[in-house]
């Protein structure tokens, strides 16, 4: 049995422990990270706190540009190492350490200095974001084979909806509508730190097999110097790159989708936005329900189709959820809109993480993961800052008309120009 063959073999044998740790900390992990990803929370606490959309786009754009600027060297901090889990789970405390400085400073700080030290968090916790999605996924990639990879992340994605869900709709219902804590939105944040925190304890369990092959150690300047080559070197790969990137530009739209809503549900006609905790708790309610109905249904096309028919079928269905909202007028039609975004943005999360895991040899997946997840974490910096820029000078209509141009153009480079990889030989 050669190197590679008991690399595979100790794959299997673990496949069942790994699977259910990795679940357990999905179903932890999520529920707590989608509170803050949802399109809800976030974007109303930030406008609550400054009454200016470009301050919500500014807030998420941040968050974003942390990420781009940190996936490149999280990966050539693992690319050599034969074992990624430690070096993983310190980063994984460290952006934990920044949702907690994010209910802390609602908690105790007032409005002005509560805005700032957000924008401070939220960057920070997509500086650390950035380099954790390239580890854990790298992990993830090591110990699940991709047979069974989209039955987990559907299974993790579904659990993890189902009880974000719930607590969402009671942070909405009771923690925001009571204000409780004396601010209802840092009491949410701190049950996300929570659930998180207990979801990276499980990752101890996890047992990492060693790769027979691994790269050399390198400096970032030099790895950075072969990003072209990389991408020369699989031009499926290069045209998937662009795609992602494109659809991570339709987020221009994801911030303002819960302003927009309250701005219907407000009844006072004097152009106000309605943000009652019954608002965030129906609409973050019917989003995740979605996500997470959906998640099953994603991860059972990737498996039997391929991860590149459901990312073109998520895409889609977010693109028409943006355009269903130019006719929600009250809150079962705007409900419906989020049902249909929830289930758009989570196929496009686990069909586009999913599809950087087909490409290329393994000993460059690490790197792979980084360049495809810097590309998105920009356009998603700048997207929702140009939505806010844009907003400055025009309403909300052109910012989701943009979304839906950058979604259109995704979807045609994966239909014309991407292939299948599922089915090429692994090396």
């Amino acid at each position: 049995m050669n190197a590679e063959e008991k690399y595979q073999l100790e794959v299997r044998t673990n496949l069942k422990r790994n699977f259910i740790v990795h679940w357990i900390h999905g179903l932890l992990g999520q529920t707590g990270f989608r509170l803050l990803h949802a399109p809800t929370f976030v974007p109303a606490y930030i406008y609550l706190l400054s009454e200016s959309y470009l301050a919500v786009g500014a807030a998420l754009a941040v968050q974003h540009l942390g990420a781009a600027t940190s996936s490149i060297f999280g990966a050539t901090l693992i690319e050599h190492r034969k074992r990624v889990l430690p070096v993983g789970l310190i980063i994984g405390v460290l952006m934990r350490l920044q949702v907690l400085g994010l209910a802390l400073s609602g908690l105790l700080l007032g409005p002005e200095w509560a805005l700032f030290s957000a924008m401070a968090f939220l960057c920070f916790f997509g500086l650390f974001n950035g380099m954790q999605a390239v580890m854990f996924n790298y992990l993830l990639s090591k110990v699940i084979p991709v047979d069974v990879r989209g039955r987990l992340t559907g299974l993790r994605n579904f659990s993890a909806g189902l009880t974000a869900a719930a607590v969402a709709y009671y942070g909405g219902k009771y923690f925001i509508e009571t204000n409780a804590l004396g601010n209802g939105y840092a009491s949410t944040f701190l049950v996300s730190f929570v659930l998180t925190s207990l979801g990276l304890t499980t990752l101890l369990f996890v047992i990492e097999p060693e790769p027979p092959q691994v790269r050399a150690p390198s400096r970032l300047a030099s790895r950075i110097k072969e990003l072209p080559a990389l991408l020369r070197e699989d031009k499926a790969f290069t045209r998937f790159f662009m795609a992602r990137s494109a659809a991570a530009l339709g987020t221009i739209a994801v911030p303002f989708y819960i302003i927009y809503a309250g701005q219907r549900l407000d009844g006072s006609g004097q152009g106000g936005v309605n943000l009652s905790g019954e608002t965030i708790a129906v609409l973050s309610l019917t989003f995740l329900l979605s996500q997470t109905a959906t998640n099953l249904l994603w991860g059972y096309i990737a498996d039997k189709a391929g991860n590149r028919l459901g990312y073109i079928l998520s895409v889609s269905t977010w693109l028409l959820a943006t355009v269903g909202l130019f006719a929600a007028t009250d809150m079962w039609s705007l409900a419906l809109v989020f049902a249909a975004l929830g289930a758009g943005l989570g196929g496009f999360q686990i069909t586009s993480q999913n599809l950087v895991m087909e490409f290329g040899p393994r000993h460059d997946l690490p790197m792979r993961i980084a360049v495809s997840n810097t590309g998105l974490s920009l356009m998603m910096a700048l997207g929702p800052l140009l939505g806010g820029l844009v907003s400055l000078g025009y309403d909300l209509t052109l910012v989701f008309a943009l979304a839906i141009v950058f979604k259109t153009v995704s979807i045609s480079i994966m239909l014309f120009f991407v292939d299948e990889p599922r089915h090429r030989e692994a090396s």
